[in-house]
């Protein structure tokens, strides 16, 4: 028997022209400190639309929110937000400035004798946050509507996360128009991202979970076909919908609930961008197809599974988990990433001495859906990927 709470307040509003919305979801006269990342919003209309909606509001401007969002940037997003006395946090852009507003959401309302650092780790706890809002401009992490969050901070080598209800986003903009100017490089890591965090709930153990386990292949089977097409054809509105819908359930709670789930490649991937600022979607494509070699034996029944359900494959149970595993790594680089560290620039025997030192610093060892692999082991998957 598996026990599982789920709780998902976060309002959708999905489709073209929902930034009208914010007009709605934010009060007359509130003071909003609006987060983006670089400068794309101002270039594509995304940021003229969305302060069109905030007319009757004050808006507080801090960009500059990284990819991997730094400690010491949010730190200073959230000193402005309480200078300036806002009232609401207006994230417009993709998951890491969502994961980024939700600390400073926090942020903002811890006391001030408390050191912010603490709320990564959940090392204190949240009782407050500012309310939050997102414009989501980047499929991937579906931190649009979920309250986990991964910060990271350069001089300690540090990525972690935090969650709390208190961050759960109170709406969410899903405008697929929003997303047609992005490079290939976001599209690509957004797909495998949102596959990715799919697979991390779905290739486990079977439990008979099977709503779950078919809305999970729903959704593989999706990024596989929309991938490549958003990839080719950008402005094809179809394939950008269902590509940010796919994103967004990925991570929304239903695919997990009641199921087993493993994140271990998160935990390997969240080391090597902190030790070499890799792409979070390219960390787990040079760690996912060498982490399901690894664990085959574990993961066998759900890896036939998935071959068979996912890719259409059939034969012998040893053809079929080694066709899924090849087809795995083949959509990744379909979607323009690497599948090996080398590929990547890094060398993966250097990685995994520091990966095994550094492990064990921010994760309970060991990890994984059996709770089996250790530092040791992941770092066996790291120099596997060469």
């Amino acid at each position: 028997m598996l026990n599982f709470s789920f709780h998902a307040p976060t309002r959708i509003h999905f489709g073209r022209g929902q930034a009208a919305q914010l007009a709605q979801e934010i009060p007359p006269g509130s003071r909003v400190l609006l987060t983006s990342g670089g400068g794309s919003i101002r270039n594509n209309g995304v940021l003229d639309a969305v302060l069109a909606q905030l007319a009757a509001c004050t808006v507080i401007e801090f960009n500059g929110i990284e990819p991997n969002p730094e400690f010491e940037t949010l730190k200073r997003a959230a000193e402005l937000g309480r200078q300036e006395k806002v009232d609401w946090v207006l994230a417009v852009g993709g998951g890491s400035v969502a994961d980024g507003s939700k600390f400073i959401a926090a942020a903002i309302d811890l006391d001030a004798d408390i050191d912010p650092w603490l709320l990564v780790g959940n090392k204190t706890r949240v009782n407050s946050a500012r309310p939050l809002g997102v414009v989501l401009t980047l499929p991937a992490t579906g931190a649009e509507a979920n309250n986990v969050g991964v910060i990271s901070r350069r001089e300690t080598l540090d990525k972690q996360s935090f969650r709390s209800p208190h961050v759960f986003p109170r709406f969410a903009v899903l405008d697929p128009e929003f997303t047609f100017s992005l490079p290939p490089r976001q599209v690509g890591n957004g797909v495998v991202d949102a596959f990715v965090h799919t697979l991390e709930q779905y290739l486990t153990y079977p439990v008979d979970a099977r709503v779950q386990d078919r809305m999970a292949e729903g959704i593989l089977q999706t990024l596989i076909e929309v991938g490549p097409q958003t990839l080719a054809q950008p402005h094809d509105y179809a394939a950008r919908a269902n590509y940010m819908w796919a994103a967004n359930q990925a991570l929304f709670g239903l695919v997990g609930a009641g199921q087993p789930q493993d994140w271990a490649s998160h935990a390997i991937g969240h080391e090597l961008t902190a030790l070499y600022g890799l792409d979070h979607a390219r960390s787990l494509s040079v760690t996912v197809p060498h982490l399901l070699r690894y664990c085959r034996s574990d993961k066998a029944a759900k890896l036939r599974q998935y071959g068979e359900r996912v890719w259409g494959l059939a034969g012998s149970d040893d053809a079929i988990i080694d066709g899924a595993i090849a087809a795995t790594r083949d959509f990744f680089a379909r979607m323009g990433l690497p599948v090996t560290l080398a590929e990547a620039g890094i060398d993966a025997a250097e990685a995994a001495v520091r990966l095994e030192a550094n492990l064990p610093r921010h994760k309970p060892q060991p990890v994984g859906e059996h709770g089996k692999l250790t530092a040791a082991d992941c770092a066996a998957i790291v120099r596997m990927s060469v």
